[in-house]
């Protein structure tokens, strides 16, 4: 046996002295041609090709892409590595990545030079991509292919051929219909600045704000901003560029659903008497059964509690997604996905400590035991199925109710790095309990913690929230109406505490108390001093926000609102003179004036 090894060993020495004395006077592009052609005539297991590839793939990253054979080597080695097709035009200057659904030109010139790149999709004609375009003329290949797996996941369609074509055809007839329903006049006809126009159409537009897709991105819906992304958007331009955004695409499924094979909204469109869109029936020649259905890939994930999970697939006819293989309190899945936060550990529960203004410090702990139950156990969600677009305007819904959720708790996170001590003295301490499944209570003390009260806030949706103090022997309803628009404009509950802290000092407490309260309040800096801006910003520090954005306005009564309700009951203290439906579009106004406008005074 080793006399049989010896002697293998020593051909295969005297094969690679006789090819390497057979090739020493060739160029690499003459070896790299001679590999090609030896892959090019290897059948059977693709296993037997793996050394080959291997070497392919060194000398072509070791070569100076300098000639247009170089090039075209490389641009080959990419679309195998991918699973694309190519080859070359009769002119051999033209050279073809080919799927199923799409095709890459890229236009050659002598010495390996790029003069065009071009992206064509399914039954459409070429089109320049500049990003791909630089890409190559810069010779970074590597994010190139990076782009390609981008663009062969938005086709990521399963079955062959001619199931691919049909799916990619419901999804452009989808799209066509989301742009219809986008596009149709709001319910109100309330005046807006101009510089409002975007962040109304996010978070009040009958599906928010509808991007189409560039260079084979998929269309997108930006459907939720919180005002802290507001006033960082604001700083720099009128268009908010970070919040909550749901690409939309395709996905295989194990059942075959009805899915759309044209347009289902005529044109111009026909509306309900709450001006929503009619569609056209499902029928057998407008539909097709296909092992597919819509998605809305949300970007980032977004934690949502499992009651609105199972919500979203009442609302889509029992299409959801795969259960989730775990479920964990809300508030440590959104610390889980704050980059910030990566230090915590959410054991028996948490405390943060977070800064404001004129050295203020609240603390915020979060029991762990009382966010176990059950109500309050969410998971991580990426994608949300659906098989109809009148089923979107019902489900952005139920994304922007948990978001505004979200948004509250996650204003008490901290990355503050301010030691946690027993003995530091607190301005407030405050304990987060959840309630039902979109309410929550803040316990504080007040008066030097011979007083305790309760906060209770219920989220009705994401345009409306209601506020009640309660403290002993202490009654203000104009004070709950307050603080619910407070909480609805800043969206934060330690901004929040703060106005109820100065708001309520001195009403409660005995004549001595309160000279002594006076006494402390006259320390802090007027309330004048600091604008919307400082506040965010020490709140926030990573925000950037520009006081020109930000001018003086008394805090005006909000507009009237309606229940936007999807399958969930109707909150007690909720306006029902409109009757609510199945996905109706809130009034505009929610945001604009607390984009533009300043806290009052009581807030800074």
């Amino acid at each position: 046996m080793e006399s049989e090894r010896g002697f293998v060993s020593m051909k295969t020495k005297t094969l690679m002295s006789d090819l390497k004395s057979k090739y020493a006077d060739k160029s690499w592009n003459e070896t790299v041609q001679l590999v090609r052609r030896c892959m090019e005539k290897t059948k059977g297991d693709d296993r037997a090709c793996e050394p080959i590839t291997t070497c392919l793939q060194k000398i072509n990253e070791a070569l100076n892409v300098s000639s247009l054979t170089a090039m075209v080597s490389r641009l080959e080695m990419i679309a195998r590595q991918k699973g694309l097709g190519s080859h070359m035009s009769p002119t051999e200057t033209v050279c073809y990545l080919t799927a199923d659904l799409f095709y890459i030109e890229v236009v050659l010139l002598s010495g390996g030079r790029v003069e065009d790149v071009r992206v064509a999709h399914h039954g459409e004609a070429p089109v320049s991509s500049p990003s791909l375009l630089q890409l190559l003329r810069m010779k970074k290949f590597e994010e190139f292919s990076l782009k390609l797996d981008d663009l062969a996941s938005f086709y990521n369609i399963p079955g062959d051929s001619d199931v691919k074509i049909k799916i990619y055809t419901s999804l452009r007839h989808l799209e066509t219909d989301l742009f219809k329903i986008s596009h149709l006049p709001s319910a109100s006809s309330r005046s807006l600045r101009e510089s409002d126009l975007h962040v109304d159409l996010i978070m009040n537009g009958r599906i928010g704000n509808v991007r189409s897709g560039k260079e084979g991105s998929p269309l997108t819906i930006k459907y939720y901003v919180s005002p802290l992304d507001v006033l960082m958007g604001l700083s720099s331009t009128d268009e908010v560029s970070s919040g909550q955004v749901a690409l939309v695409t395709v996905g295989s499924s194990d059942a075959s659903h009805k899915l759309q094979m044209e347009s289902l909204i005529s044109s111009p469109p026909q509306v309900d008497s709450f001006g929503f869109p009619v569609f056209q029936p499902l029928t057998e020649s407008c539909s097709e059964l296909l092992p597919a259905t819509f998605l809305l890939k949300l970007q980032p994930p977004l934690p949502m509690l499992i009651s609105f999970i199972e919500k979203m697939g009442e609302i889509t006819g029992g299409v959801v997604a795969e259960k989730p293989q775990q479920v964990e309190p809300l508030p440590q899945l959104l610390m889980k996905t704050c980059k910030l936060l990566n230090s915590k550990i959410w054991t028996e529960g948490v405390q943060f400590v977070v800064p404001l203004p004129a050295s203020e410090y609240h603390s915020y702990v979060f029991p762990g035991a009382e966010w176990g139950r059950e109500s309050w156990k969410g998971a991580l969600i990426h994608t949300v199925p659906f098989t109809h677009p009148g089923h979107v305007p019902a489900l952005l819904d139920i994304l922007r109710h948990q978001s505004a959720i979200n948004v509250l708790l996650a204003s008490c996170f901290s990355n503050h790095n301010h030691h946690i001590d027993a003995g530091l003295l607190y301005d407030l301490r405050c304990e987060i309990l959840p309630e039902s499944d979109h309410s929550l209570s803040v316990t504080f003390s007040i008066d030097d913690d011979n007083h305790l009260a309760v906060l209770q806030v219920t989220v009705v949706d994401s345009h409306q929230m209601s506020c009640r103090l309660l403290m002993p022997d202490f009654v203000d309803h104009k004070l709950d109406d307050y603080i619910s628009r407070v909480l609805m404009r800043c969206m934060s509950i330690p901004i929040t505490m703060r106005a109820i802290r100065r708001k309520v000092a001195g009403r409660t407490l005995p004549l001595a108390d309160r000279e002594s309260s006076v006494a402390m309040e006259s320390t802090l800096p007027p309330h004048s001093d600091q604008s919307v801006p400082d506040i965010i910003s020490a709140v926030y520090p990573s925000a950037s926000v520009s006081h020109e954005a930000v001018k003086d306005e008394s805090m005006a009564s909000p507009p009237g609102y309606y229940v936007m309700s999807v399958a969930a009951p109707v909150a007690d203290n909720a306006n029902t003179d409109v009757v609510a439906n199945r996905s109706p579009c809130a009034s505009l106004g929610v945001y604009s004036h607390w984009a533009t406008s300043g806290l009052p005074a009581e807030l800074l």
